[in-house]
């Protein structure tokens, strides 16, 4: 029997198979711990992080539930990648459902200028 890591790798390599991140369009990838949530741009033709977020740097400036710190870390992402020229993106949820945490960090990706 499978456990949920195994479980989540296979999903998360799935998705992998079938999008990838460059220059103009890079891949935005989400990882979930039970206490954080990070956020990094990829552009995997040249193996390079373009932009990060997270919620140790966010949490200081945002209180409240990890969901609206998910949200911020979102819209922090999109202001360093609409500083860095960077509008549209190739969304990566890491096997992980788009619900709760995953979905608010889109959704304020979404709202601080990101495309996807």
């Amino acid at each position: 029997m499978a456990n949920k890591l195994s479980r989540r790798d296979k999903i998360r390599l799935s998705i992998r198979r079938k999008i990838s991140g460059e220059a103009t369009k890079p891949r935005l990838s989400v990882f979930r711990s039970n206490a954080h949530i990070y956020a990094q741009l990829i552009d995997d033709k040249s193996g390079r992080t373009l932009a990060q977020a997270n919620s140790a740097e966010v949490g200081a400036e945002v209180k409240g539930t990890k969901i609206e710190i998910s949200k911020a870390v979102g819209a922090k992402l999109a202001s360093k990648a609409i500083g860095n020229g960077i509008s549209t993106v190739v969304f990566d949820r890491g096997g992980y459902l788009y619900h709760g945490r995953i979905k608010a960090l889109a959704e304020g990706a979404r709202e601080g200028g990101l495309v996807f």
